[in-house]
This record gives C-alpha cells, structure tokens and sequence, in this order.
C-alpha cells in the first residue's frame, strides 16, 4: 500500500484555553499549572524514598521501608527515573546520578535476566540519558554523541543479551545469564512482544556505535515473527525460538504482543523504514477484522478468528496513543473514551476487565500504577487539546494520591475493589507514570519541541542538529532523538577509511626504511599509543560499589507485566496517501 512520510508537527494543534483551579460544578478543567506542581511532588515523594530506604537495590518495597532486586541487580529504579529527572528540569541531580551509576553499576554478574525488560529499561534508560547528558550540562567527551561513559555502558549491557539471540530462528530467549550467557535447561518459549520489542534500542545502538550487530539481531527476530503470522494475519502470545511453533494460540493487542506492533511504528519512525511500517499496517486490518468490538479489542485464536476471551487488559490502553500516531484520531478517542470509563468505575485499571460482565476477572483485581492510559491520554491531548483528556490526568493524580501513597513511596494497589496494597513499587512508576502526567500538564517542555529551537554539534566528522524534537519513547518512555543516529550512521566507516590510509601510509614508510637501513619492523603497526586510539580515548575503568548480599530472585523466561511502546511525539508519521 502506497504511503508517505510526513513530519507530525501537524500533531500539535492549538491548545484549547484552560481555567485554572481544579474543575468544579461549572465543568471547567484542572489547571495545568496546580497538576504539574502536584504531580513533581508525586515523583520526589517517590525518587527520595527509594534513595534513603532502597539503593542500590532496584527496587522500593514502600510498605516496609526496604529494597529488593527484581530484574537484575542494576540499581534500577535509578537507571529508569534518570531521564525523569531531567524532563523535570532538575539538571544538578541528573549530574549526579550519572556519576553514581558509573560508579556501582556492574553487568559482569551471575545474574539470571530477562532479556526483554533488561533492553528496555536498561539498555533504553542509559541510551536516553547519554543522549540528553548535554542538554543536562553533563560535560560530555570528543566525539560525543558517538561516544560517551553512559554510551559504552548501554552497549556493554546490550551485548550481555546477544548470546540470547543464538536460536535456529534467530529469535532470542527470554532469560540470559549476565555471566555464562543462555542457561542449558532454559525455556525454549518466549512472549511475542519479547521477540519483537528491539529495534529502537539495538538500532539506536548500531547507529552510534557503529556495529551493526545489534540492529541485525533486532531486524532478524521481527522478520521472523511476521514470517510466523496465521493465514488470517494475526500472531498469538507465546512461541517456540527453537522451533518457531506457537505455544499459546491467543491473538490481541495486550500482554505478551503489545510492544511488538508498537516497536513497528517506532521502528519506521526511527529508520525511515516503509516496510516495518507496512507490516504493521497488515496487522492494524486484521486486529480490526477479527479483534475489534464496539471500540473494545478482544482476544481471538489467532488461527481461526473465534472469539477466546472477552477481556479488556489494562496494558491494551496505549492503543489510543498508538492510533493517534498514524493519524486515526477519531477511533483513538472511542476507544480511549470506554477504557475511561472502567477507571472512573474503579479509580484505576484492573488488570483485566471482564467486558460482557462489566466487572473485574478474579485475581487480576490489581493496579500496579501503570502508565498506559495516561500515555495514551498525553498524546491525544498534543492531537486534539480536548480538556477530557486532562480530566484524566487530574482523576489519575487523585486516585494514585488518596489510595496507593504511603510513608515511604507509592505502592501498588493489590485489588481495587477494597484498595489494599503490595509492598512493591515499580520502576516504571517513575520512569513512565509520573512522566506521562508530567508531559499531559506541561506544554512548553522541551520533549514538545516542535522544532523551532535546536542545538548544533560539531563531532569529528562534521556538524550534527540534536534536540530539535520527534523524540521517540521507547517502551519504557525513555526518549530518543532520532537525529543522533544520523551523527554517527557514517562515522565507524569513515574512521576505517582513515586508519587504512594511515597503515598505508606508514607500511610505505617502514618499507623505505628498510630499504636504507636493510632492518626489519618489530611487528605490525599500530596507530601511536596502541589499537583504537584514532576513535574517542576510552575513559579509565570505573570503580565498582559493591553490594550487600542479596537473595537471588528468580525471574520468568517471559515478563508476566510487559510493558508498552512509547511512541514518538512530534515525531513522523506515516499516513496513507489515499
């Protein structure tokens, strides 16, 4: 199908005039101002309980006051909250932070990972700080942003992963050892959204690099799981690496698929790229053909079409967002309209909804303060201005406030039936939730930047436009501007060039010298000071912090709370041309 790319400041439009004060009997809407203030207040409540009760654990247990490593051992929390920091203009503690992880954080560990949550949080929290570090008033290193401390550590993290990618299909399994790669006995059977859920990490890797093995790896898994889509169109939940047979038959937009279609879009966006945005296209006709109900997406096999669960999972909500950004404002506003309404019956979103009864399903009656329909509500509030959408950002500020807040952070709320809580409080919280709602009430923040104010960088090849806007969260909501992968695309190539010149140069030279001196050389050349020194010097070793011991906790070959695409905003957008 025939479509063209575009530039979406058409996404901005004019924002429509608000009241201030919170809304009263005369419908008038929250005041941006009192919400942002409310919601950074949220996050330092947050951000401060976890570095005095749970650093370098990854994660707060705000009901006892202590830390628990969850998915890894990366100080996580940390690492996820980084870019947060600066998105709310504290650029002092973001100088901090940088040093600190420099410091304590270490990926040569006998830790059992998820492949998936590692990339997104790790891999995409570290991407997005380096490439914000100057914005921040980090002082960044020659060469950056094709070089830099953060840089060589999201891609030390990332080839911890690769060995998970050695599959006769060449998509990865869902755990690694950080240490001894791909344990003997690991599962075989991985979500589809942890196959497929890449490509705006690992090419944004490749791109700054200059190693294409990541984007390859990346490129080759979402090949596959299109290669692997049913007659009809459509993929199911869980599938075989080694064999590319598929476990679990169910097909829909939510958990263990979602960030697969949404990883798509980003991908095109990122890459330019026609044919990532036309498998997604295929794939939006038949969830519509076959998932689509009233507004509500439901799961079908993916097989035959029929019908296997009439559920509404709270992780479907950033379906609204991912609607806007190919331009289908009217169907994102439906839909976003009826997962609305299940918030306002609860004051959060079970995990799953029963949709006929109208009614939470048992045992998934909990909110773990997820991000995706405020995520969704942010974007469409940048495309409309409609002040419903803000009404959602205040009821979400109350709710999370009045029910899951307590002395030390916010926890998630076990059922919201009767509101009682777990001892747990994400990483996501503050890298994805707190954002979303920060973004929804400010307008004028630098990640709306519609591209009238840029910086221009002079890097050892030439000049580079940064921060110009169309940044692209990934899942996690960790933005990448998208222009710096133009910096470096052409760099690691260039800088071959040179290095052969040079070893031509001196292998005539040396060949000169013993025709007049009838010696021979010692050994072949290397550049002055040693292999690899015509690139960025390498900075010195970092000193690792230590930890305290800590029970190993051990972690699902698939994440069971996969979490959804954050797409660009402002960014480009692919419309069909008809």
């Amino acid at each position: 199908m025939p479509f063209r790319l575009l530039i979406a400041v058409g996404l901005l439009c004019v924002l429509l005039p608000l009241h201030r004060g919170a809304p009263g009997p005369d419908g008038t809407a929250p005041d941006p101002a009192h919400y942002r203030e409310r919601v950074k207040a949220m996050f330092y409540h947050a951000y401060d309980s976890y570095l005095e009760n749970a650093f370098p654990y990854d994660e707060l247990r705000p009901l006892t006051c202590d830390g628990h490593d969850t998915w890894g051992s990366f100080s996580l929390t940390l690492i996820d909250a980084l870019d947060t920091l600066l998105i709310l203009g504290n650029v002092s503690e973001f100088q901090r932070v940088v040093d600190v992880l420099q410091d304590n954080v270490d990926f040569d560990i006998d830790v059992n990972a998820s492949v998936f949550e590692t990339n997104i949080r790790v891999v995409g929290g570290l991407l997005s700080a380096h490439l914000l570090s100057k914005k921040a008033g980090v002082e960044v290193e020659a060469g950056w942003p094709c070089s830099g401390p953060l840089l060589r550590m999201a891609e030390e993290a990332a080839r911890k992963l690769l060995p998970a990618f050695q599959t006769p299909t060449g998509m990865p399994y869902g755990t690694v050892n950080l240490l001894h790669g791909v344990n003997p006995g690991e599962t075989p059977v991985t979500c589809t959204a942890g196959i497929g859920t890449f490509i705006v990490e690992f090419a944004t890797l490749s791109s700054l690099t200059g190693d294409p093995v990541f984007e390859d790896v990346a490129r080759t898994a979402l090949t596959r799981l299109w290669e692997s889509r049913s007659d009809i169109g459509l993929v199911g939940n869980h599938i075989d690496v080694l064999t590319g047979k598929w476990v679990a038959q169910d097909a829909g937009i939510g958990a263990g698929v979602d960030s697969y279609f949404e990883y798509l879009v980003k991908g095109a966006i990122l890459l330019q790229d026609k044919n990532l945005m036309a498998m997604f296209l295929e794939y939006n006709k038949a969830i519509r053909n076959y998932t689509r109900f009233d507004d509500w997406y439901l799961w079908v096999q993916m097989y035959k079409g029929t019908v296997s669960m009439p559920i509404f999972q709270s992780l479907e909500a950033y379906w609204p967002g991912l609607q806007s950004l190919i331009g289908d404002i009217d169907n994102a506003m439906r839909t976003f309209l009826n997962y609305y309404t299940v918030w306002k019956q609860f004051g959060g979103l079970p995990e799953f909804y029963n949709i006929p009864q109208g009614y939470t399903v048992d045992k998934r009656e909990g909110y773990p303060l997820r991000p995706e329909l405020i995520e969704s509500a942010m974007y469409l509030y940048r495309a409309t201005g409609d002040p419903t959408l803000l009404e959602l950002g205040r009821d979400a500020v109350e709710s999370i406030e009045k029910i899951s807040k307590v002395e030390c952070g916010f926890a998630t709320i076990r059922d919201l039936r009767d509101h009682k809580l777990d001892n747990r409080m994400e990483s996501f919280f503050l890298a994805e939730t707190v954002k979303y709602l920060y973004l929804l009430f400010d307008p004028d923040n630098f990640i709306h930047n519609n591209g009238s104010t840029f910086d221009a960088v002079i890097t050892p090849y030439g000049e580079c436009i940064l921060g110009a806007g169309g940044y692209i969260f990934n899942t996690e909501a960790h933005p990448i501007d998208p222009a710096a992968l133009h910096c470096c695309r052409r760099l690691k190539e260039e800088q071959w060039e040179v290095e052969d010149l040079m070893r031509e140069f001196y292998s005539l030279k040396r060949n000169r010298s013993k025709v007049q001196k009838k010696t021979m050389s010692s050994g072949p050349w290397q550049p002055p000071g040693g292999p690899g020194t015509l690139s960025a010097p390498e900075t010195q070793d970092r000193s690792r912090g230590k930890k305290p011991g800590k029970q190993k906790v051990p972690l699902l070959s698939c994440p069971s709370q996969p979490f959804t695409s954050k797409l660009a905003l402002l960014g480009q957008v692919f419309l069909d041309s008809t």
